[in-house]
């Protein structure tokens, strides 16, 4: 088996940070160079037209921000999860990064391709039933579409 490329999906919660300190660990015995990817879900909001709560036919109050200084702002914090990440594991490891906007499996699966990754990393929020069907799975559509292995690391109870 050779490991030379590993991809790391990250985002700020403990279980992509989890599933980071593995996929570095790995990246060191391999002597692998790593890609970390973060995907910004852009968070614009709706335009009604009408200013108002369609449900419940009341104003909405609106925020001071136009839709690109809210994606400036995910962009600034993508960019500090980054760089924490790379401060945090990084050394001695050559690490490339990717900070994308858009869904975060369609993201993670074509930084995959592009980074030539031989393997992808990724944490799991272990969501089941009604969750997982609202919410989706960002690992089970990695899983079934991408070209390489995926390593799943779920966070363990007492973690």
């Amino acid at each position: 088996m050779k490991i030379s490329r590993i991809l790391i999906g990250i985002d700020d919660s403990k279980y992509a940070e989890y599933a980071t300190s593995y996929g570095f660990d790995l990246a060191k015995n391999f002597n692998a160079h790593v890609g970390l990817v973060h995907i910004v879900e852009p968070a614009i909001s709706p335009d009604t037209g009408s200013g108002a709560d369609n449900l419940m036919g009341m104003p909405l109050p609106t925020a001071d921000y136009n839709d690109v200084t809210v994606m400036e702002i995910q962009r600034e914090h993508a960019d500090n999860i980054i760089h924490q990440t790379i401060a945090k594991y990084g050394k001695g490891v050559e690490v490339t990064h990717f900070n994308e906007f858009g869904s975060t499996a369609d993201g993670i699966l074509n930084c995959s391709e592009e980074f030539k990754a031989d393997l992808i990393v990724i944490g799991t929020h272990s969501r089941s039933g009604i969750d997982r069907l609202l919410m989706g799975s960002v690992a089970e559509t990695v899983i079934r579409n991408a070209k390489v292995p995926v390593l799943v690391v779920p966070l363990g109870e007492k973690d």
